[in-house]
């Protein structure tokens, strides 16, 4: 019988497509990555590269560069999203947005308890949390400063929004991991209020007005 003149289909070469076990294998060459040369250091491409997959394929699983390093640090929370209900809308009303978003995720019965347990986690690696402060530092902190202080010089508005999120550390843990009271135990409307005040404070980056009495 004659062969039939139809070629027979070839392996396609080059790089492999998504299978069932290649998400976790990109998630395990970016922890690689991260660890080795930092957040602002890793990219896309470079993960793609070490797992021996598409960039594309890596933004069709994990979307951005962010939801890639959540997804390698098992961060629990949408950071983007987080800063995006913070940042929209009037911005005297940012610090009240802050401190309840804030409170939200550290309240939730389905976020809190995720979230203390990767804040004692990062806090007992040091990897891990040098990569949280890399993140910290160039994405989450440099986004609110120029969405809350794009008047403000870049350096002075780095400073306040650093000593707005070392207040907001200090009430996770007070609140959640010494469990100080009053504060442990605290009413969330007086908390919001308190913390929104200390925010709003550290946002204006002058000394509050009212007298020690």
């Amino acid at each position: 019988m004659p062969k039939s003149s139809v070629p027979s289909p070839r392996r396609r070469l080059g790089r492999r497509p998504g299978a069932p076990e290649t998400q976790s294998e990109i998630v395990d060459a970016a922890r690689g990555l991260f660890a080795a040369h930092g957040y602002a250091g890793t990219s896309i491409r470079a993960v793609a590269t070490a797992a021996g997959v598409d960039p594309a394929l890596v933004h069709h699983y994990f979307g951005t560069k962010e939801g890639l390093f959540r997804a390698a640090l098992e961060v629990p929370v949408d950071v983007d999203s987080l800063l995006n209900r913070v940042l929209t809308g009037e911005r005297d009303a940012a610090p009240v947005r802050l401190a309840e978003t804030f409170l939200d995720v550290w309240d939730s019965p389905e976020t809190g308890p995720a979230m203390l347990a990767f804040l004692r986690r990062v806090l007992a690696d040091a990897t891990a949390t040098d990569l949280v402060r890399q993140f910290a530092v160039a994405t989450v902190m440099k986004r609110a400063a120029a969405g809350l202080l794009a008047d403000v010089e870049p350096a002075d508005a780095q400073a306040r929004v650093s000593m707005v999120f070392s207040q907001l550390l200090g009430v996770v843990v007070a609140r959640r991991v010494l469990r100080i009271e009053p504060l442990a135990g605290m009413a969330r409307e007086e908390l919001v209020q308190r913390v929104s005040d200390a925010v709003a404070t550290h946002l204006r980056g002058v000394p509050a007005t009212c007298p020690l009495t």
